[in-house]
C-alpha cells in the first residue's frame, strides 16, 4: 500500500492546492507526531484518504480552531476525522497497525513523555491485541507507527532524543516489517534514515516520505 507518512514540520508543498500532483495515488496517510492538527485535517481532506496518528512530545492538550472562518473557535484535542493508534490496533486494507506515542521522559510536562518502564507496560497493554493479530491473520504486526525512535538506532545521545529500549523488545518479540518514527530532525543529507533490525526496517519519516509499505511474510 503507497502511504505519505509525515511528521514534526509543516511541509509548503503538502499545505498547498498542488499536495496531489505531488504526492500522487495514495491508499493511506499516516502522522508519526509533533504535526498541528489543522496540517494533518488539510492532508487527510485533500487526499482524501484514511488517515492515522500518534501524538508527539511537543503534541498540546488542546488546540483552538476557527469554525469556517468565523470569529468562533473550537477546542480540538485531535485531529478531526484522523484515527489516534497510540497503544491501539488498525487494520487497513491490506496492513496491520499499531501505535506508540509521544518521546522519552525529560521534564515534568504533564503528557506524551514516557520513562521506558511506563513505555513497556504500555507495550504489555497492547500485546493481548498483537496476540488475537497472530490468531487471525498469522502475524502479529506489519507497521509500528510511533514518534520516537529506538534507542540506539537513529537517536541522538541528549536525553530529549534518546530512544526507547522498549521498542527494541517490542521489534523482537513482534516482528513488526517496519517501525517509522519521526522525533530526529534531519539537517545532513549523509544521516542514516533506513536501519534494519532483526526483521524491522526502522525508517526515520522526517519531514514526509512517501512509501510502499507491504504486510509482513
Amino acid at each position: 500500500m503507497r502511504a505519505l507518512v509525515i511528521s514534526d514540520k509543516v511541509e509548503p508543498i503538502l499545505y498547498s492546492a498542488g499536495i496531489n500532483r505531488h504526492v500522487g495515488q495514495l491508499d493511506l496517510v499516516i502522522s508519526c507526531g509533533d504535526l498541528p492538527h489543522y496540517y494533518v485535517e488539510y492532508v487527510m481532506t485533500m487526499t482524501g484518504r484514511p488517515t492515522y496518528f500518534v501524538h508527539g512530545n511537543h503534541a498540546r492538550e488542546v488546540e483552538y480552531h476557527s469554525r469556517g472562518g468565523s470569529d468562533e473557535w473550537r477546542a480540538v484535542s485531535e485531529p478531526m476525522g484522523a484515527i489516534n493508534l497510540h497503544a491501539r490496533t488498525a487494520r487497513e486494507g491490506s496492513l496491520l497497525l499499531a501505535g506508540l506515542e509521544g518521546s522519552i521522559r525529560y521534564n515534568n510536562a504533564p503528557s506524551y513523555q514516557y520513562t521506558d518502564s511506563e513505555m513497556m507496560f504500555t507495550i504489555l497493554r497492547l500485546a493481548p491485541r498483537l496476540m488475537l493479530n497472530r490468531l487471525r491473520y498469522g502475524r502479529y504486526l506489519d507497521v509500528l507507527v510511533a514518534h520516537s525512535p529506538p534507542w540506539g538506532i537513529h537517536d541522538q545521545p541528549d536525553r530529549p532524543h534518546q530512544g526507547f529500549k522498549s521498542f527494541l523488545t517490542f521489534m523482537r518479540w513482534f516482528r513488526p516489517r517496519y517501525l517509522l518514527h519521526g522525533h530526529i530532525h534531519l539537517y545532513r543529507r549523509d544521516v542514516v534514515t533506513q536501519t534494519r533490525y532483526y526483521e524491522t526496517e526502522v525508517i526515520n519519516v522526517y519531514p514526509y516520505r512517501i512509501l510502499e509499505l507491504e504486510p509482513a511474510p
